[in-house]
């Protein structure tokens, strides 16, 4: 199998990963919103199969799923949504895939950079999406959505993300790099 067609493949198994994973936590929406469950798969998309489709996976999935199942909802969650978590595929997928060597410590710089320039780019959607719409986005409502209602997800993240990764690499089935990256490590 090519790598194309291996990161194809993977790509949609995030993508049903993403679909399925908060019919565990839907239930309860406080909960949901507080685990983030769509996040994990497009985290581990960008990580594993680059930044392309990190970012194709991150931008499609929220939609998708506002499509068939009506959460969440479509304007502004699932569009807001949409850019940051292709911003979390993008950024995490480029940053680890540029790292010099692919280790705990530079998936976590780009989990890490990758969540705080998400958290930015919703913010900026949201701000944009409330003023189509007529309405105000606040900084306190910046602070809840991104920060404070979202710590238990983020702390999961960052317990379970390298956890997943490490296995994989113990495994043997998505190693860590020692060495610089390729050329072609960009082009992901």
């Amino acid at each position: 199998m090519n790598k194309t067609t291996k990161k194809l493949t993977l790509s949609a198994m995030f993508v049903a990963i993403g679909l399925v994973l908060p019919f565990f936590t839907g239930q309860i929406p406080q909960i949901g919103n507080m685990l983030l469950p769509m996040h994990i798969p497009v985290f581990l998309c960008g990580l594993i199969c680059g930044f392309k489709y990190g970012a194709a996976v991150g931008f499609a999935l929220p939609l998708l799923r506002s499509a068939l199942f009506g959460m969440p909802v479509l304007f502004p969650g699932a569009c807001s949504m949409a850019a940051e978590l292709a911003v979390y595929g993008l950024v995490s997928g480029l940053l680890y895939g540029l790292s010099r060597w692919q280790c705990l410590r530079a998936l976590y710089r780009s989990i890490i950079a990758a969540m705080l320039a998400g958290r930015v780019v919703w913010g900026l959607m949201q701000v944009v999406l409330f003023g189509i719409s007529g309405g105000m986005f606040t900084w306190q409502m910046f602070l809840a959505g991104a920060l404070l209602n979202a710590v238990p997800g983020i702390v999961l993240q960052l317990i379970l993300l390298p956890a997943i990764m490490l296995a994989l690499h113990r495994t043997g089935l998505v190693p860590f790099r020692k060495a610089a990256p390729a050329a072609g490590a960009i082009e992901a």
